[in-house]
């Protein structure tokens, strides 16, 4: 497989993929730099890219290549963890709109509201209401962790890497240098190499650099992609015009369930704290790399340049200790900022639990108090929640587990609720790991309770939690419910 990777995982993901016999193209001029090894400008088959938040990566291509990368990925520590993309890029569903905004609308796809997509009204011809069905491609998906719905819009396009196709007519070069792009264009037009009938071809930066075989190639194999994915799609094979098959449908239409069409499979991998020291020890193996290299870019964009830059004037020592210290205090948190605890499901979605101001910090560990709000009672220790209650937690660094206490305005205990997850990671604005369901309750009156093991167990066999994490989990649940 050709395999086309971007982000801050790259160089350690591209080892992975050369070492499994990919070919890796259209490489970015620092993986070049750093690799002994041939990095074609051909189109990818595969392609592996760093979420938005970079907590992870996205991979989208043929369903054996992504299955066996999801594999390969997932293999490096215990906390990487995997999910199936349920609307990965390119994939047309009918969308029925539920709901509408200034900028455009919410829509329930494939005759479902289990998935949901944001349709730009930029994005659609005639401004659309609620209850319309639209026939609409997905441009852009979101891990599951992301809060964001995936985007959409009317008109299908194939992107084939070095050339998307897109109704119209006409060839466009989507590129910076202006001479470099006539250069390509004229090319192009002298070896007549041009999209089909009713199609406009756009070529991407990474064209510049490919041969008059690559693509042609590449126009081949998208013309080929937008045939199969027209003739997927209800009628398309009667749409004269390939821009036809998407769009509002009829008043009165019934969204058609699951997709129309798939071009594509997606999966998408969230790697814990253990999964980013395990590609550390990767990268080590190609080049210069400090310890917590992908626990600090994973932070925040600035901690990501200041570790290129340590890399780029000194020789780290890859066996020295991570310095989080020196990480938060130059990045953060510090004390009297205000931190989010980011709960991780093992089904992939992610849940605020509350945001909090840090009030100490000593060593690793990093404490976080919220004022609660009265009414109910506390998850697992059937406590009343009164007004003045403060909850109080406390966030160690790599721990498999973090303990709330919950404690009234007397500063009375009012229990404490240990949380088992993947290792924490204490990131300048939040806290973020994994729940793994089952959890060590302490109640006022000291008696100590495991909660949730059923939870657990069904996670499991759902395939959320593979089973060596949950084993971890279970070991531990019973240490806590020892040392408590």
């Amino acid at each position: 497989m050709n395999a086309r990777v971007r982000g801050i995982y790259a160089t350690a993901l591209t080892r992975l993929l050369l070492d499994a016999d990919h070919t890796v193209v259209d490489a970015s001029p620092p993986i070049r730099r750093r690799f002994d090894a041939d990095f074609p400008a051909g189109p990818p088959d595969l392609t592996v890219e760093t979420t938005d938040d970079r907590q992870g990566v996205g991979v989208r291509g043929p369903e054996a290549a992504v299955t066996a990368t999801r594999d390969r990925f997932t293999e490096v520590a215990a906390d990487a963890m995997a999910w199936t993309d349920p609307t990965p890029a390119g994939a047309v569903f009918d969308a029925e709109v539920t709901a509408t905004g200034e900028r455009g609308a919410v829509v329930a796809l494939g005759g479902t509201t289990d998935h949901e997509g944001f349709l730009p009204y930029r994005n659609v011809g005639p401004r659309v209401e609620t209850g319309d069905v639209v026939c609409a491609q997905v441009r852009t998906s979101v891990p599951p962790w992301a809060e964001n719905r995936p985007t959409l819009g009317t008109g299908v396009r194939v992107d084939a890497g070095l050339v998307t196709l897109e109704p119209g007519a006409g060839t466009r070069v989507d590129a910076r240098d202006d001479e470099a792009a006539r250069e390509l264009a004229g090319m192009l037009d002298l070896l007549g190499i041009e999209p089909p009938s009713g199609w406009r071809a756009v070529w991407a930066p990474a064209a510049l650099e490919a041969d008059a075989e690559a693509l042609e190639h590449a126009v081949d194999r998208a013309t080929d992609e937008a045939a199969r994915l027209t003739a997927a799609i209800d009628d398309a094979s009667s749409a004269a015009d390939p821009g036809a098959v998407t769009g509002v449908r009829d008043d009165g239409a019934t969204a058609r369930e699951g997709a129309l069409a798939r071009p594509h499979t997606g999966a998408w991998i969230w790697f814990g704290r253990e999964s980013r020291f395990a590609l550390d020890e990767v990268r080590r193996r190609v080049t210069t790399t400090m310890p917590g290299h992908h626990r600090i870019k994973a932070g925040t964009a600035s901690a990501s340049t200041g570790v290129d830059f340590a890399e780029a004037v000194c020789d780290p020592d890859g066996d020295a200790a991570f310095p989080f210290a020196a990480v938060r205090a130059g990045f953060g948190p510090t004390v009297g900022d205000a931190l989010r605890i980011e709960h991780g499901k093992p089904d992939g979605r992610r849940i605020t639990l509350g945001e909090g101001t840090v009030t100490a910090i000593d060593d690793r560990t990093v404490t976080v108090e919220r004022e609660m709000s009265p009414g109910g009672r506390y998850d697992g220790l059937d406590t009343p929640r009164r007004t003045g209650d403060v909850a109080v937690t406390k966030l160690a660094e790599g721990r498999w587990w973090y303990p709330t206490t919950y404690r009234g305005a007397d500063g009375t205990v009012r229990g404490t609720y240990v949380n088992v997850c993947t290792p924490v990671e204490v990131f300048p604005k939040a806290a973020r790991y994994v729940d793994l369901h089952v959890d060590v309750i302490k109640h006022p009156d000291g008696r100590v309770e495991r909660v949730d093991d059923a939870e657990l167990d069904a996670s499991v066999d759902a395939g959320d939690t593979p089973p060596a994490l949950a084993d971890r989990a279970r070991s531990v649940a019973a240490a806590l419910e020892n040392a408590l």
